[in-house]
């Protein structure tokens, strides 16, 4: 059994998986760290934990496919990584700030100020990144502003899969799809874009060498070789952003076929083979190939609702959260579509599409005597579905319609919210096998650079599709009633945010 490692680098935790050739998971391995915040809008991590995070992962499912009689030969290591991760290094690739990662909203004021003006304007057109303080652009703005020494004496402004190749390897390169997510790179002609690049005083030279998603790195440090106890010349293939990767993993790569994941955030995106734009600012359009893009837009607030409710509001019992937040979702089906009138506004850490609004706050209304604890719970979960809905619906606009929903991420493994999700968007929704849709889709890309396979597909959908969901028309009204509310709240109550 030859098999490849696929890491993924997300907000929570690193994950490295085994998988084999037919794309089936053997082992796993995952390690979970914290977020700093040392103010309100700050959200960082430290990259000496998430790189010791990475070379652990590897090296615990290293020992585990060592000691199966089955495993002939490791092909390849590949990557994904969280989008919109920003830090500074001196000349010896030392850090000089944390890692800024994409729930930091600190840079709100320089977003702020270039968002709706022409230069704004024009650079979400060339970048397909919108101008919001996620944005390594933004992040870039402040730090020129408010850490003047730092962005003077940084060598290289990079990300965190940046940081560990150049300790793996010691060079820079970042892969197109996380390049196509910082608002500084052209995406039509995937390169650094220079007005993008004066507005901050920023020369290409401190960024990192622009290289495709199938790049392989050899010649892996003796140090960190031997720890991993992988041989230096093993071949690691840089990979791409974990959204562009979740649509590659769930196979959701045909005209017409949408793709949902729900994390500790959430998504909604669609692929295209050119690059699309929304006059209005509200969706992304980010890059896998220069033949194949991933249009779409991100919520900042997924499964994260759920925990915070749990974790301020619900005694655990000494139970993990894995296993108490299925029984928040179990009482939460025992209640009508709707929430007998309960509705939710999920943006406790604001949001990203389709509004861009850091200022954005959770909201209940509507709230009556007859609501308990399953009902908040439901409004929550509807709260989040009707968020990425109304992404939907701005993407339908933009790029056309999609008939059916593949999805993945923690939330697939709840039945009950993705009934949900197809009873609100109307259309069927089929869960498969793998959830971790962005490693997977990280094993694809490296069986591709490897040449074991051509193009970005291994299976056929009957071999994958573990489920699948049809809408219930009734209940799609039921939940429009609450959903046009949803909308009206978010206008009304935009300048009291």
């Amino acid at each position: 059994m030859e098999y490849i490692i696929a890491v993924d680098i997300g907000t929570t935790s690193t994950k490295a998986l085994a998988f084999n050739l037919q794309g089936q998971v053997i082992t796993e391995h995952r390690m979970s760290y914290p977020v700093i915040s040392p103010l309100p809008t700050y959200s960082e991590q430290d990259p000496e934990v998430l790189f010791e995070a990475v070379i652990n992962c590897i090296a615990a499912v290293r020992q585990v496919m060592n000691g199966n009689q089955a495993a002939t030969a490791l092909r390849g290591i590949s990557f994904s990584s969280a989008m919109h991760g920003l830090m500074a290094v001196d000349s010896a690739g030392r850090p000089l700030t944390n890692c800024i990662i994409w729930a930091d909203t600190r840079s709100e004021a320089f977003a702020t100020q270039l968002k709706g003006t022409s230069l704004g304007h024009d650079i979400y057109l060339k970048t397909g990144t919108p101008i919001h303080p996620m944005s390594p652009l933004c992040k870039l703005g402040w730090m020129k502003e408010n850490q003047v020494d730092i962005f003077k004496a940084a060598y290289k402004f990079i990300s965190i899969k940046e940081y560990v190749f150049f300790k793996l390897f010691g060079t820079y390169i970042v892969d197109v799809s996380i390049a196509s997510a910082t608002g500084l790179l052209e995406t039509a002609k995937q390169q650094w874009y220079n007005p993008a690049l004066s507005l901050l005083d920023l020369s290409a030279e401190r960024l990192s060498s622009l290289v495709p998603i199938t790049h392989i790195s050899r010649g892996l440090n003796a140090h960190y070789a031997d720890f991993m106890r992988l041989p230096i010349d093993t071949p690691f293939i840089v990979g791409g952003s974990d959204g562009c990767l979740a649509n590659i993993g769930a196979q959701a790569m045909d005209a017409g076929v949408a793709s949902v994941t729900i994390g500790t955030s959430g998504a909604i995106r669609v692929v295209s083979d050119k690059p699309a734009r929304d006059e209005k600012e509200r969706i992304f359009s980010y890059v896998i190939s220069p033949e194949t893009y991933v249009l779409g837009g991100a919520v900042n607030n997924g499964a994260n609702i759920l925990q915070w409710y749990q974790e301020g509001f619900v005694s655990s019992n000494g139970q993990a959260l894995e296993e108490t937040i299925p029984l928040l979702t179990q009482q939460a089906a025992a209640i009508s579509p709707g929430s007998n009138g309960l509705v939710f506004l999920p943006y406790l850490t604001g949001e990203r599409a389709p509004h861009w609004d850091a200022n954005a706050k959770g909201v209940f209304f509507g709230v009556q005597k007859h609501h308990k604890q399953a009902h908040f719970i439901r409004a929550m979960m509807e709260g989040v579905l009707f968020g990425l809905y109304s992404v939907a619906r701005a993407l339908e606009e933009a790029s056309g319609s999609f008939r059916c929903i593949f999805v993945s991420g923690g939330f697939a493994r709840s039945s009950d919210w993705v009934q949900m999700l197809a009873d609100i968007f109307n259309k069927q929704v089929f869960v498969r096998k793998t959830i971790e849709s962005s490693a997977m889709g990280a094993t694809i890309v490296g069986m591709n650079a490897l040449q074991l396979i051509d193009g970005f597909s291994i299976y056929n959908d009957q071999d994958v599709t573990i489920s699948s969901f049809l809408p219930k028309q009734a209940d799609h009204e039921a939940y429009m009633n609450n959903f046009k509310i949803f909308e009206r709240l978010y206008i009304k109550l935009k300048d009291e945010f």
